[in-house]
């Protein structure tokens, strides 16, 4: 089908409006479309650019050069831009800048290898899911970055405009614990992070407050330093607890209390009632506490009990542990030699924790 010169012209206005909705004084040349890539060709329809340093307006142009930033994909495509910038001469003859080149609004920045709606869409993406997370996301997208690259366009975004708290917290914070400490000043009402002070002096909490007289309550722990820095920074501000330090004070007051008291508890509580053994479990006349007739504790006596004879028949306690097959627990075959009566493993286990809990202090 063939184009009228009106149908062509309403096509690039039409280019125009799809690609760049927000961005003026910038013309399509023209549009390349495969099935990888879209690439478009555009200009700059200002005829002078401002100096950066000095301000000055100018139209003379030294020179031009390509520039190709990439731009957010479209319909799962890459769109890479290929820009015609110009080098304009400045007109002050004391500026420094003898040239300089043009940037187009909304679209690119100085030594920018993306443009400004890319940017922003990296940067939004890194402040909701950071690095690792966020460049997986926009690899769906059709974008290549790294990890790096995207917490370094956080990184480079403009501190946001915080409001003047009306009710403060203070606090330290550690860079290194028992060395290093800052202040944290935190909005208790939005619970958000205010500013952090490299140290914790009265002097610097003094300075701080002393900017924002539309303080009304500082909340803070009883540290003096924070005392004296809310009083002489804020003196129209109330000055309370907060709530964190008073149940921590408030839990270790208990437990200072119990502890003291641990010998009264003991004596109050009532004393464990007699056993009664039950019926068809005949006692060990031994004293054990494991009855006659588990399987636990017959085992263990009859491999006593077998020991014993072979010592007794002569045999040295590497052919009984040959002989029995605990060669490598040389520690049971040691405790089934002892003359003594058999014991479990788990009641001496137990007997040896009841008499470490026996030797506490209180």
């Amino acid at each position: 089908m063939w184009l009228t010169v009106w149908s062509v012209k309403e096509l690039v206005l039409r280019l125009e409006e799809l690609l760049f909705p927000s961005i003026a004084d910038v013309a399509v040349l023209s549009v390349d479309v495969n099935d990888e890539a879209v690439h478009i060709e555009a200009r700059s329809t200002v005829a002078g650019a401002v100096c950066p340093d000095c301000g000055s307006w100018s139209r003379r142009i030294h020179s031009s050069y390509l520039r190709f930033p990439a731009d957010v994909p479209s319909g799962g495509r890459r769109v890479a831009l290929c820009l015609r910038i110009r080098r304009f001469l400045c007109p002050v003859i004391s500026c420094g800048r003898r040239t300089f080149a043009e940037q187009l609004s909304g679209l690119t920045r100085r030594h920018g290898r993306r443009t400004e709606r890319l940017r922003s869409t990296l940067a939004a993406v890194g402040l909701a899911l950071a690095g690792r997370a966020g460049a997986r996301l926009v690899r769906v997208f059709g974008v290549s970055v790294s990890r790096s690259t995207v917490l370094r366009l956080v990184e480079a975004l403009p501190d946001p405009q915080v409001p003047a708290p009306r009710v403060v917290g203070v606090d330290e914070y550690a860079t290194r614990k028992g060395r290093n400490y800052g202040t944290i000043l935190v909005d208790v009402e939005s619970r958000r992070p205010v500013d952090l002070l490299p140290d914790r002096e009265a002097s610097s909490l003094t300075a701080w407050l002393a900017k924002r007289p539309g303080i009304e309550v500082v909340c803070r722990d009883r540290a003096p330093f924070f005392a004296e820095g809310a009083t002489a920074g804020a003196p129209q501000a109330a000055q309370v607890a907060d709530r964190w330090h008073l149940w921590h004070n408030l839990s270790e007051a208990a437990e200072r209390c119990v502890a003291d008291h641990r010998g009264c508890l003991r004596v109050l509580s009532p004393e464990p009632a007699q056993q009664t053994p039950e019926p068809g479990k005949a006692q060990d006349p031994n004293g054990s506490p494991w009855p006659t007739g588990h399987r636990f504790a017959d085992r263990t006596r009859a491999k006593h009990a077998t020991v014993h004879e072979l010592l007794a028949a002569g045999l040295s306690r590497r052919a009984i542990g040959r002989q029995l097959h605990i060669i490598p627990h040389r520690e049971a075959l040691r405790r089934r030699s002892h003359p003594g009566r058999p014991l479990p493993r788990a009641v001496a286990r137990s007997a040896v924790q009841a008499r470490r809990v026996q030797a506490l202090p209180g």
